[in-house]
């Protein structure tokens, strides 16, 4: 009875511990190690004295859409690789849910929402890299610096909306931390209430 007790103490304080395993600004990123859809490892150690942006995708999410099919995301993408900043784009839907993707048809979806990351998109089907950066939406944003660090987490902009009309009147908080952290400065922003469809783990 008393090692019964003692394992449900332990199992009882490790959870804790298991809720806090989230990107949080100003803490390290947590580690991760997912395959892309041509089959390339990509690990955040690969990252390391480098930019890196990671961002949640579902192909079918409308909030993605609105995005995407506005190429507000691709031209982001664009903007900051170009200015050597790592971009990748994750899939993190189980297998029989929802923007599930198989990796032929991850590199066909790629090429048909013209992805303009680093990568092809990163598979994520058992959800382990989702779920250690508490990725609840797609989209959802983060933003590691050249020292492993979280220095952005959430929402890409500040309008919920999944019209694609709002975007030119939202406050991009991504391209806001992205400039103000790669010019030494202090992240206005650091965290925001990401929105969009539930990651489908």
């Amino acid at each position: 009875m008393n090692v019964l007790k003692g394992t449900l103490f332990a199992s009882l304080l490790a959870l804790p511990a298991l809720a806090l395993a989230v990107a949080t600004p100003g803490e390290p990123a947590p580690a991760f190690s997912e395959t892309d859809a041509q089959g390339n490892t990509h690990s955040l150690s690969d990252y390391e004295g480098e930019w890196l942006v990671l961002e949640w995708f579902n192909k079918d999410c409308p909030y993605v859409r609105k995005h995407y099919g506005s190429g507000n995301m691709q031209s982001l993408q664009e903007e900051y690789t170009e200015k050597d900043v790592n971009w990748l784009t994750v899939i993190s839907s189980a297998e029989g849910k929802q923007g599930y993707l198989e990796p032929d048809e991850a590199q066909k979806e790629a090429k048909a929402h013209n992805l303009n990351a680093s990568a092809p998109f990163l598979l994520d089907p058992n959800g382990d890299m989702g779920r250690a950066y508490g990725a609840k939406t797609t989209p959802h944003m983060y933003i590691i610096n050249p020292d492993g660090d979280v220095v952005y987490a959430g929402a890409i902009d500040d309008n919920d909306s999944a019209n694609p009309a709002v975007i030119p009147d939202s406050h991009n908080y991504v391209a806001a931390a992205l400039d103000q952290a790669m010019a030494g400065k202090p992240v206005e922003t650091a965290s925001s209430q990401a929105y969009g469809c539930s990651v489908k783990y």
